[in-house]
């Protein structure tokens, strides 16, 4: 199951400039004996030296239920929706302070992002988070988020921390994902009852035998290898490629990230900017309509620019921060569509003005485009 290009594929790894790394609840409490002090020290010290060298790092932690649980003294993960929440609540200031300790042994600031499906799925809080962890981002600080345990129900619930990592690969457009887990990989059997069973050590994401050789969850984690290949599938829709992998392994983030060969690499059928321009190209119902002047519809098509708001003459349609527009020119010809920052009331009230007039208009800026570039798509 050797993937075509694979050295290209490990390439694309070393040269990665963005990267989400999930870290699974087995590993972070050694297996359900409580917080692994020694072993987040040590992932931390990976992530700092790889933030030096100006790679930028987001860090999806599971461990506040199993953490939870380990304080309340239970030894099995409970199946009430409402004991699960109290053992988040009770492990999420242990785990948040154990991240943070060892990030200021570096110097390093930290955030907290606690979330839920609905904050993605909702188009205005998609944005919401979009702007806020970019701003982290380039803020230098390194987010560590969860799945906000103690408010999520079983409608909204992300069902795993391996999507959830994944839906954050999407969200930054990130440039991999490194699923840490306690197994060295995805095998083509489960090694615990074929002793013939040999590591997949590179195949695409969406190859079909992938999801036949992936097994079920864990005591402490809701996540098993299952999860971790659809994760590598959502995480490929925006070209990121994903490698599982031991958390265990002797520095094993930054062995990967330089590109060594361990563990299972899963590749996008797509490079980034073509796949997330093809996400945005079948996403949503088009809710308005912008009517771009010639200056607009000329740098759109020729210089992949944001659209600002000076170029825009007209506003239709009852759309919201979030909602696809679709971009026209001045004969009703479609030119674009895009995830748009603005309302239909305060894009109308901006239209023609220069993006350093924006606050005077509405008295806030979200942001000095109508559209982002990251999020337009030129048709």
């Amino acid at each position: 199951m050797e993937a075509a290009g694979s050295q290209k594929g490990r390439e694309a790894l070393a040269s990665a400039r963005r990267i989400v790394v999930k870290i699974g609840s087995a590993l972070l409490t050694d297996d359900g004996r409580g917080l692994d002090d020694a072993s987040i020290g040590r992932w931390v010290d990976q992530i700092a030296t790889l933030h030096a060298r100006g790679i930028e790092v987001i860090v999806v932690s599971s461990g506040a239920i199993a953490v939870g649980m380990s304080r309340l003294g239970w030894t099995a993960r409970p199946s009430g929706v409402h004991e699960l929440q109290a053992a988040a609540a009770v492990g999420q200031n242990g785990l948040t302070q154990c991240y943070e300790e060892h990030f200021q042994r570096h110097g390093l600031t930290t955030a907290q992002i606690l979330l839920t499906h609905d904050d993605l799925s909702n188009r205005k809080r998609y944005l919401n988070a979009r702007s806020a962890l970019r701003t982290l981002v380039e803020l230098r600080v390194v987010p560590v988020i969860n799945e906000n345990d103690t408010v999520v129900t079983d409608e909204i619930r992300f069902g795993d921390n391996d999507t959830l990592g994944a839906l954050v690969a999407n969200l930054l457009e990130a440039d991999a994902l490194l699923l840490l887990t306690d197994q060295e990989g995805l095998f083509d059997a489960d090694p615990r009852h074929d002793s013939s069973a040999k590591l997949i050590e590179e195949a695409q994401a969406d190859d079909p035998i992938l999801v036949k050789v992936a097994g079920g969850g864990g005591l402490l984690g809701r996540g098993g290898m299952a999860t971790k290949v659809r994760a590598a599938r959502l995480a490929a829709r925006s070209g990121a490629l994903t490698v599982i992998a031991s958390g265990r392994q002797p520095e094993v983030i930054t062995r990967l990230v330089a590109g060594e060969r361990f563990g299972t690499l899963l590749l996008p059928e797509h490079a980034p900017i073509a796949a997330r321009k093809r996400w945005l190209a079948g996403q949503l119902q088009v809710r308005g309509t912008l009517t771009l002047d010639a200056g607009a519809v000329n740098v759109l098509t020729t210089r992949g620019s944001s659209l600002l708001p000076v170029g825009v003459k007209k506003a239709e349609g009852s759309f919201r921060r979030g909602d696809m527009v679709q971009c026209v020119d001045e004969s009703g010809v479609r030119i674009a569509k895009g995830l748009v920052n603005y309302n239909a009331e305060d894009a109308g009230r901006i239209l023609g003005l220069p993006s350093h007039q924006i606050e005077a208009a509405l008295g806030y800026i979200e942001a000095p485009e109508l559209i982002h570039r990251d999020n337009l798509i030129v048709l």
